[in-house]
């Protein structure tokens, strides 16, 4: 019987390593643009065609690899950033496993050109499925010049499983957002099919995070630094009023790498206890800076999760960090109150003897004396004629009886139920609604005691209206005097195209200004009172987190729009109102839920008050 364990071929057994380590074109483009850092590059260029489906191209002007380097370093475990196992515990680069360029060899056709400065001439080399197509002499500047090509031409079932290119340019932007944040002072620039997506010049930390996700950034941020023996943290986090529901942008680094950490992410959360309302998220920038050997970050392939050594004595720095830039931002400012008539207080003279209070009152004063002044004063004015009308009906002893048509007549004699059917129901309710502290709107039906949610209600009806104007195209827009300027963050780039027809048909009317800045010119009508610029971010941030497909926009769209413009909560509505919208919310598709599942409203039985007050 013949052996059964054999030893994988090396094409097979890279392939298996790029499934970890090449999961899709953003994970090419960050293993190249860190190999670009890795190798003291002042300027990185990123070239993507079809979002990396077609082509990825790094160009970077660092050390540039010589002939032997350039064929040896798409071997797997070829590095030059460790030697032995101790160098795990002293990283100072951000690769250093030696299996990127092997894993994207495996899986694409790659081309590099690079030359290194004491070189007069450089080297080009052609890989395609980890096997050498050719190397050869080539003229090219100093650095690297890495294009990637036909990605999983080799692994049909991967390429299949790739996202839409809105998709996979999105995780793009993520993948190039968390290594740009971290080298302020290194130029990079992004195209996307010939598109200049970003291009960020050298600047501080905090420009760079202004050049990224857009200027309104720069007055929110809040500066962090602390310095301990056991580590360092500075950053930014932002103002309070800066809370998102959803898709803040929340970055940890670690010596200038990027990680998630659930962990530290409670501790900045709980700083902001009872500044923000519950479940809302809030942006931060944290650089942490820890001595090599206390991390541990060779846990997964994609390097993002990092364990501590001491992670709960970070947590308690870091949440004391975050409270006392908060504490920073919110001193009570300096209040000028009016001194006119202000008692003068003397500035304390230690040397000067202090004297007890002295009291002084008018021991002949006797208040049960009447006053010499008394016979002067005024007399009181003669009750006006007809005042006995006002008093009457005070001596009744007897309840009133609410008259015919009242809405105590809703209720039936006997209990009876009546149909469930919505207009059934509407058929039986009162005219006269009363509102439960704000919140609830309590109106009288054959059945019993109806009881609506106001700002459910609300959401249903905006939300059905939004819905029927985008696909009818009736939308009206309500010109603004002053037009505002929004601008989104180049991330948003990828949605907006989608987007912009889709706000237009609710209401909206933008002028494009450039550079992800739109003018507001209009507004659907119905929503006064509300910031334009602050709904238009947060309308496509909730956009971002749904599928790209045209009908979820459309829903995700209403619906956002319509929880910013339903009547909230503690909003006193009159008895017309409250008719208006109960009216409105049974002419709706879904009287019971909101597109959101939440109930609407529900039904206290008459049989059920009745036992109660039996």
């Amino acid at each position: 019987m013949s052996d059964l364990i054999r030893l994988l071929p090396d094409s097979v057994a890279n392939q298996i390593a790029a499934g970890e380590v090449i999961q899709r074109p953003a994970s090419v483009i960050k293993e190249l643009v860190e190999n670009a850092v890795d190798a003291d590059a002042r300027t990185i260029h990123v070239l993507v065609v079809d979002a990396g489906r077609t082509s990825i191209q790094v160009i970077d002007d660092g050390k540039g690899m010589s002939e032997t380097d350039a064929r040896l370093s798409f071997e797997r475990h070829a590095t030059s950033k460790i030697r032995q196992a101790d160098d795990l515990f002293a990283l100072h680069t951000m690769g250093f496993r030696g299996e990127a360029l092997a894993s994207i060899a495996a899986v694409a056709h790659v081309e590099l050109l690079t030359r290194r400065g004491e070189d007069e001439i450089g080297t080009r080399l052609l890989m395609a499925g980890s096997k050498v197509v050719s190397q050869e002499p080539a003229s090219c500047p100093v650095g690297s010049n890495f294009k990637v090509e036909n990605l999983f031409f080799n692994v049909p079932a991967r390429r299949k499983f790739l996202k839409s290119n809105a998709t996979e340019l999105s995780n793009i932007l993520t993948a190039f957002e968390r290594i740009v944040l971290v080298y302020p002072d290194i130029h990079f620039t992004l195209h996307h099919n010939g598109t200049e997506l970003l291009n960020l010049k050298p600047a501080t930390l905090r420009q760079r995070i202004c050049d990224v996700f857009g200027k309104q950034y720069s007055q929110d941020l809040l500066p962090v630094e602390v310095h301990t023996a056991m580590c360092t943290v500075t950053g930014f986090v932002s103002k309070p009023e800066g809370a998102r529901k959803k898709t803040a942008h929340d970055y940890f680094f670690v010596n200038g790498r990027f990680m998630k950490h659930p962990y530290f992410h409670k501790a900045v959360i709980s700083a902001y206890d009872r500044l923000i309302p519950d479940g809302s998220q809030i942006p931060y920038f944290l650089y942490f800076e820890v001595a090599p050997e206390d991390i541990d970050v060779n846990i997964h392939p994609t390097k993002t999760e990092i364990k501590f050594e001491n992670e709960q004595a970070i947590w308690q720095i870091l949440i004391a960090a975050v409270r006392d830039a908060l504490g920073k931002f919110c001193e009570v400012p300096a209040i000028d109150f009016d001194t006119n008539g202000a008692p003068d207080i003397p500035v304390f003279d230690p040397e000067r003897p202090v004297a007890p209070p002295q009291l002084q009152y008018n021991p002949a004063y006797n208040p049960f004396e009447r006053s010499s002044q008394s016979s002067s004063a005024p007399k009181s004015a003669p009750a006006p004629e007809g005042w006995e009308t006002l008093y009457e009906g005070l001596g009744k002893t007897t309840p009133d009886v609410p008259a015919e048509g009242d809405v105590f007549d809703a209720f039936p004699a006997d209990g009876v139920m009546p149909g469930t059917t919505p207009q059934g129901i509407l058929s039986e309710k009162s005219p006269m609604h009363y509102q439960y502290k704000g919140k609830y709107l309590m109106t009288a039906v054959k059945s019993g005691l109806m009881i609506i949610d106001q700002y459910r209600a609300g959401v249903r009806i905006l939300y059905d209206r939004y819905m029927q104007q985008m696909e009818s195209h009736t939308a009206s827009s309500q010109q603004v005097l002053f037009p505002e300027v929004v601008q989104f963050a180049p991330s948003d780039a990828v949605l907006l195209p989608k987007l912009l027809p889709l706000l237009a048909g609710i209401g909206f009317d933008l002028t494009d200004l450039g550079g992800y800045s739109f003018a507001i010119n209009g507004i659907p009508a119905g929503i006064d009172g509300i910031d334009p610029v602050r709904l238009l971010r947060q309308l496509v941030d909730d956009a971002n987190v749904v599928s790209n497909q045209l009908s979820s926009l459309n829903a995700q769209l209403a619906l956002s729009l319509a929880r910013h413009a339903a009547v909230p909560y503690g909003q006193i509505l009159s008895n017309d109102e409250m008719e208006s919208v109960i009216n409105e919310l049974f002419a709706c598709t879904n009287v019971n839920y909101t597109p959101d599942g939440k109930a609407i409203l529900c039904i206290l039985p008459q049989a059920d008050i009745e036992h109660l007050l039996g």
